[in-house]
């Protein structure tokens, strides 16, 4: 593999110096100029923000066309998505500057998103397609100021598609793949993802409706034993619908509602032991998800002020072979959330945001081996916040900023960030930024009031210091950012010698840098790589690599041809699985993996008809992203696109 790999290398390094050295033109591009949201809650050019935030935009989605979510995530800096090459139905691990699920907050069109039954709390990326989606903004660091409870390593901001400014416009697509391991060679179509959806604009009242589904087959999710064969094959299905409403009342004040429905039915296999008996076809789980809301905003002289709310419920059943019979289980959960925010500008060169936060969550849940009852099994949070912003002449930008938590279970809890950042002009076009800013994980309500839980628990802490730099080169057609940062975890939870949820005393400690590199060659040819290093104390280290690499580049061969190669290297992480023949937990390291990936897409028809073929792991690496689970070898995918 690897003497392929480097002759690929070696081919791809000479065609792009020889376009390189042929080319005369003056193509710029600034990043620094793109508009992100995620530090302040309302737009604002890159290069004013204090930190460095990654946008996905829409154009970038497409270049990505038949991954998922996940798999799109992972290759960005400093973010490592588990599970992202496994069967579809398998849980997703999200480790972020040495974090865990519980530490990342997911916002869905600025609506922070969360299954208040689980035991992280945290948002499942499998619920939501990414041809729903039109950008995504990752902010890395403690952001518990402006967001709250479980924004202590990122913010994942997703925004989904809009309508178009038309009257009418349809959208269709239909993408078929296969769906095999390294070891599995059958490469028939298993994967099937299709979408449709019609939007636009009439009068004052913009619209959207869509409908997306997946059925993919194929693969089981525990990996076979060479003692074993046969297993049986876990489906993942999937369906989507959304609807999205927008009113301009006037002038100042729109008026956004929207809908969703999401439905995922996925066979499952028992957490891997070693013995070969964890693989049943009885297994089998069902996730519904209800989101409404509605989000008005009003522009006034010298500010604006905007209310995200929105009202989710969640429920979970699962049916579980135990080899005597078969369990039933269910989960439900429901949240509601209030964010009225204002901006006020007091000057050209300095505003405030303010805003008060209310969220209510509960659950109840009915196991073979307990019930939770959803009276008691409940809690609310209040927040009122402030954050400051102030964008100097000559070059100097700070956002400072406190929130003031008031919970229901555990009292009161004070958060502050405070974010400089200098920006040197033109003429040196280079920004530094530093900051230190804290942040808080709630306990989830399993933790608190489940046979485990422990009512007295009180919130994990955490502390961030980051600083580096963003700069733009070669008549900006080069962006170079290098970012360093050290967090301190406190009250971290986890079990007690009683087999009960517990604070556990002691400091633990997470540091690392994380680079990119972007650069566009010509106005055909963009490159861009990104190296991340991660280190952690013993206590935060599983499934954590300590180094990682993301390389990409972009061809665009004419106006209708595109192609795209990505390579990604992963780092040795820390794992471990209980053994069913000692009983007994065991601690393994799994290998390091490389994966070369490409893609190839048409334009039949300009603006109206595309066609893509991708290849994922072209050199069919055998590689382990859990110990015991099955991943993906080569596949191959073909997808059409039309719009109407």
């Amino acid at each position: 593999m690897n003497k392929n790999f480097i002759r690929f290398s070696a081919i791809l390094a000479l065609v792009t110096t020889c376009v390189y050295a042929q080319e005369k033109d003056s193509t710029t591009v600034n990043h620094l100029q793109e508009v992100v949201i995620s530090d302040t809650k309302f737009a604002q050019s890159k290069e004013k923000s204090g930190k460095v935030i990654t946008k996905i935009s829409a154009d970038e989605l497409q270049k990505k066309s038949g991954q998922s979510l996940a798999s799109i995530l992972s290759s960005v800096p400093g973010v490592e998505i588990n599970g992202n090459q496994s069967a579809n139905g398998k849980n997703l691990g999200y480790y972020i500057r040495g974090g865990k699920n519980q530490q990342v907050l997911i916002l869905i069109d600025g609506n922070p998103v969360t299954d208040a039954s689980g035991i992280s709390f945290e948002y499942d990326l499998r619920l939501l397609p990414v041809d729903q989606v039109e950008s995504i903004e990752i902010m890395k660091g403690a952001a518990s100021t402006l967001y709250g409870s479980g924004a202590a390593t990122a913010v994942i901001n997703i925004t989904l598609k809009k309508s178009s400014n038309k009257s009418l416009q349809a959208n269709a697509y239909l993408n078929i793949g296969s769906n095999n391991t390294a070891t599995d060679h059958k490469y028939n179509g298993q994967d099937f993802n299709q979408g449709f959806s019609l939007n636009g604009t009439v009068k004052k009242v913009s619209y959207l409706a869509s409908i997306n589904s997946t059925e993919t087959n194929g693969m089981s999710q525990i990996a076979e034993p060479d003692a074993y064969s046969n297993y049986d094959k876990d489906r993942f299905s999937r369906i989507n619908y959304m609807t999205k409403i927008g009113i301009k009342a006037t002038q100042k004040l729109t008026m956004d509602f929207f809908g969703n429905y999401d439905k995922v039915n996925t066979d499952y296999d028992f957490q891997y032991d070693n013995t070969g008996l964890n693989d049943t076809n009885w297994n089998h789980s069902k996730t519904e998800q209800f989101r409404f809301g509605f989000s008005p905003k009003y522009v006034y002289t010298k500010g604006e002020f905007r209310l995200n709310s929105s009202l989710s419920k969640i429920q979970r059943s699962y049916q579980e072979y135990n080899s005597i019979s078969i369990d039933h289980s269910m989960y439900e959960a429901r949240s509601m959330n209030v964010d009225a925010f204002n901006k006020y500008s007091l000057s050209r060169q300095f505003y405030m945001v303010t805003g008060a936060n209310y969220q209510f969550h509960d659950m109840r849940s009915d196991t073979p081996y307990s019930k939770i009852a959803k009276d008691s099994t409940k809690l609310n949070m209040i927040d009122p916040y402030i954050t400051g912003v102030y964008i100097s002449n000559f070059g100097l930008n700070i956002n400072a900023g406190a929130r003031w938590n008031i919970h229901s279970q555990y009292g009161n809890q004070l958060v502050y960030n405070v974010n400089p950042s200098f920006n040197f002009g033109k003429e040196i076009p280079l920004k530094v930024l530093g900051s230190i800013s804290t942040a808080f994980i709630t306990p989830s309500l399993y933790q608190l009031y489940s046979e485990y839980g422990m009512a007295s628990l009180t919130p994990e802490k955490n502390t961030t210091i980051e600083t580096g730099f963003e700069a733009t080169l070669l008549n900006k057609k080069l962006t170079l950012n290098v970012v360093g940062f050290y967090r301190e975890q406190n009250n971290s939870i986890g079990f007690d010698a009683t087999y009960h949820y517990a604070n556990i005393e002691g400091l633990n400690k997470a540091k690392g840098m994380e680079t990119s590199f972007n650069y566009s060659i010509n106005n055909s040819i963009y490159f861009n790589a990104n190296y991340t290093f991660t280190q952690v104390d013993e206590a935060l280290n599983r499934l954590i690599p300590k180094h990682k690499v993301n390389a990409s580049i972009d061809f665009s061969a004419s106006k209708r041809l595109f192609l795209n190669a990505a390579y990604q290297y992963v780092d040795t992480r820390q794992e471990s699985f209980f053994d069913g023949n000692t009983y007994a937990i065991v601690a393994v390291k799994l290998s390091s993996y490389q994966l070369l990936n490409t893609m190839i897409k048409y334009e039949l028809v300009k603006n109206r008809l595309s066609i893509f073929g991708t290849v994922t792991n072209i050199l069919n690496e055998d590689f382990i992203e859990n110990i015991g689970y099955s991943t993906r070898g080569r596949n191959f995918k073909l997808g059409i696109h039309i719009k109407l």
